[in-house]
């Protein structure tokens, strides 16, 4: 009898067992979504994201920018993307292929890419439960998620919605535009936080009465401000040729992105500052100065 052999053997019986030494996988730190919203079409919810993906995106933040507009499709055309798009949003979601193989990536930042929408299917064919967890797999790759609405507070709202964390209610200074972004802001979850975009500002038209001013607007909505784009020409232009003035140093529209995009990192804590001078001057000569962009 092998007396070593059984001693031996008697020692791992009585040992305790260590429990292995394994380190946990770090934790993944998730990345932002934001659904950019306002219940009211025409508002420039599309001109917004693609403005302030390309502004967070110049800042050095990976940024992909979802179109949730199903069967429309119009955030391609404002980044100048769209005879890049192969495959679609709902060809991820029904596995048809890879999410690598659907992310378009833009001509001008290598931070920036695009999740286009289905052109020739309906908003009853996205799965809410399958949208959930499409936003969690870009939230694990992309710092920045930017969801745009469609207009609208059904179906498509919803399906937008689902996977975001955040909101940015994007309204104009105008009566319609107001009521329906109130209206959206009662829909989303009472723990959410939304923003507020004021877009297409003309402050001489403030001054004279005839439109709606910032204040006007937020003392129905009562929502942080995150900026004022103002209502220029140029974006109409920089719309058609596919450029979204954000990529522009010298715009002053540009600049007005930049500082809302400085604000959603935290880059820039001063609240948004609202115009009260003449259309032209003053106030955007000022953001021009600080984030770029002629007077």
């Amino acid at each position: 009898m092998n007396v070593e052999g059984t001693d031996l053997m008697h020692a791992f019986e009585e040992a305790p067992l260590e429990a292995a030494s394994v380190e946990a996988p770090a934790a993944v730190a998730l990345g932002r979504a934001i659904v950019i919203t306002s219940g009211k079409g025409g508002v420039g919810k599309t001109t917004t994201t693609a403005n302030v993906g390309a502004a967070l995106a110049a800042l050095g933040k990976r940024v992909v920018l979802v179109d949730a507009d199903i069967g429309l499709r119009n955030l391609d055309i404002v980044l100048g993307l769209e005879n890049r798009v192969r495959y679609h949003l709902l060809d991820v979601i029904e596995g048809n292929v890879e999410l690598d193989e659907a992310l378009i990536r833009d001509k001008r930042s290598a931070n920036l890419y695009l999740l286009a929408a289905a052109q020739a299917r309906e908003k009853e064919d996205v799965d809410v439960d399958e949208m959930q967890r499409l936003m969690e797999q870009l939230r694990e790759r992309f710092e920045y998620v930017l969801i745009d609405c469609p207009a609208g507070i059904e179906l498509g709202f919803r399906n937008a919605v689902a996977g975001a964390q955040h909101a940015i209610i994007v309204c104009t200074p105008e009566v319609s535009a107001v009521r329906d972004a109130d209206r959206v802001v009662g829909l989303l979850p009472n723990d959410w936080s939304p923003e507020l975009i004021v877009n297409r500002l003309r402050p001489a038209l403030v001054r004279k009465g005839k439109m709606l001013s910032v204040d006007d607007v937020n003392a129905i909505l009562r929502l942080p401000l995150l900026g004022v784009i103002p209502d220029e020409p140029a974006v109409i232009v920089a719309t058609n040729k596919g450029e979204p003035p954000a990529f522009d140093p010298n715009s002053r529209l540009g600049a007005a992105y930049r500082a809302i995009a400085a604000r959603i990192t935290g880059e820039e804590t001063a609240p948004a500052e609202v115009p009260t001078e003449r259309e032209g001057g003053g106030f955007f000569s000022k953001l021009g100065a600080l984030f770029g962009g002629r007077s």
